[in-house]
């Protein structure tokens, strides 16, 4: 989906997409950096640039299904049921993908070369943020019960991944 639809919108969902893409963008450069002293920093880095690219079409997405679903709100569309869960699976999806950066930033911190660690270690973090403000989304939505089903994987990936970024502060310690 392109940015430039007139129906795209670049809120929060998007930004959290593009913190949790940039995060994995880190974290493939500190295991690229470390592949001198850890085995798995290439396998690391590919997944963590696969996960950066993953992140960044669910941005895009985002912005495309928020925009349509306010428009559709405003003109009280037939399809508003629709559109409102697009926008609330998008935000869950980009929650649950922040959530397996922080968990491969934890692991990169765990292996790398120390003097990149703080790097990691601050993917992680962006990562877990990231999560927390998707998860925030899915929540947001008007179709969204506190009990749903879609709440309670958003929560479990804010909070896999707040787990994960408290994993990568321990590190190296």
């Amino acid at each position: 989906m392109s940015s430039s639809s007139s129906h795209s919108k670049r809120g929060a969902g998007f930004a959290a997409g593009e913190v949790a893409a940039a995060a994995a963008r880190l974290v493939a450069e500190v295991a690229r950096e470390s592949s001198d002293s850890w085995a798995g920093a290439a396998g690391a880095a590919a997944q963590a640039t696969a996960l950066a690219k993953r992140c960044e079409r669910l941005a895009e997405d985002d912005a495309e299904v928020f925009g349509t679903a306010l428009d559709a709100l405003a003109a009280g569309s037939p399809d508003l049921t629709t559109l409102l869960e697009r926008a609330a699976d998008v935000p869950l999806q980009i929650a649950e993908a922040a959530a397996d950066v922080a968990a491969t930033a934890a692991l990169v911190a765990e292996r790398c070369d120390g003097v990149l660690r703080a790097d990691a270690v601050a993917a992680a973090a962006l990562a877990g943020g990231a999560a927390l403000a998707a998860g925030h989304l899915v929540r947001a939505n008007l179709l969204v019960e506190p009990d749903d089903e879609w709440v309670t994987r958003a929560r479990r990936a804010a909070d896999d991944a707040q787990g994960s970024a408290l994993r990568a502060l321990d590190s190296g310690t």
